[in-house]
Order: structure tokens, then C-alpha cells, then sequence
């Protein structure tokens, strides 16, 4: 079903429900946030940045398991989206793929963006090999 037909609603109401999902994200009120992108998934299911951010916002609210099938999802719409492949790192090592995860952060270190690299470098260096109980 289309729902946006269906409710008449124009492209302004749905990046009006952007907005003020961000401003949750932002106060951080991640709960209500978290309800308003998955409401904005049923109105627009191929959002790239509606997926980008309910995965991070998974990744914050500790479902480690959505928050890789949202970000995964947003990776098809959008591949070269360097801070979805960092929240999915992030993702990987949450839910215990460390593996995978130290392969994606490795990679993300030498990409152009300082922010993005260095995160990653962070991620690796914290993943790299296990810490000691002193």
C-alpha cells in the first residue's frame, strides 16, 4: 500500500517528520526519535537516510541485530555512505563479529574523511587484540 496516497501527504510532511525525529536525536530522546524513522520506513521504505539512521539509532539503543539489517539495507540505496560503514563496524564488534568487524574498520582507515578514519582507527586499535584483566 501506498501510504503516502493514501494519506495525501506530499514530500514537506514527510521531511517535516525528519525533522523533528532528528530534533529527538538531537535532545536525545532516542525512544520517540526511534518511532518517528520507523513510521518515516513505512511511508518511504527505500530512504537511504530514514535506514542510515534507524540503524544508528539501533546502535544506540543496543539492538545490535537491527541496527545491522537497517544499516545493511541503507548500504544498497547508498554504498559509499562512510559513516554507515563506521556504525556498522561499530554494529559487528556490539554483537560479537569481531573479525568482521576489525576487516571494516581496517578499511575505513584510510578513507579521505579524518573523522571517519580516525574513528576507525580507534575501533581497530580497541579491537585489535583483547585486553588484559589486571
Amino acid at each position: 500500500m501506498d501510504w503516502m496516497k493514501e494519506l495525501g501527504w506530499q514530500e514537506r510532511q514527510i521531511n517535516d517528520l525528519r525533522t523533528l525525529g532528528y530534533s529527538y536525536i538531537q535532545q536525545g530522546v532516542y525512544a520517540k526519535a526511534l518511532t518517528i524513522f520507523e513510521g518515516l520506513l513505512v511511508l518511504a521504505p527505500d530512504n537511504a537516510y530514514d535506514l542510515q539512521t534507524l540503524g544508528a539509532l539501533y546502535l544506540q539503543l543496543g539492538d545490535g541485530m537491527r541496527a545491522l539489517d537497517m544499516l545493511d539495507r541503507a548500504l544498497k540505496y547508498d554504498p559509499a555512505h562512510l559513516k554507515t560503514h563506521l556504525n556498522r563496524a561499530k554494529t559487528l564488534f556490539m554483537l560479537g563479529y569481531r573479525r568482521q568487524g576489525l576487516l571494516q574498520a581496517k578499511e575505513l582507515e584510510h578513507v579521505s574523511d579524518p573523522a571517519i578514519a580516525s574513528q576507525a582507527k580507534a575501533l581497530a586499535l580497541a579491537y585489535q587484540s583483547p585486553v588484559s584483566n589486571l
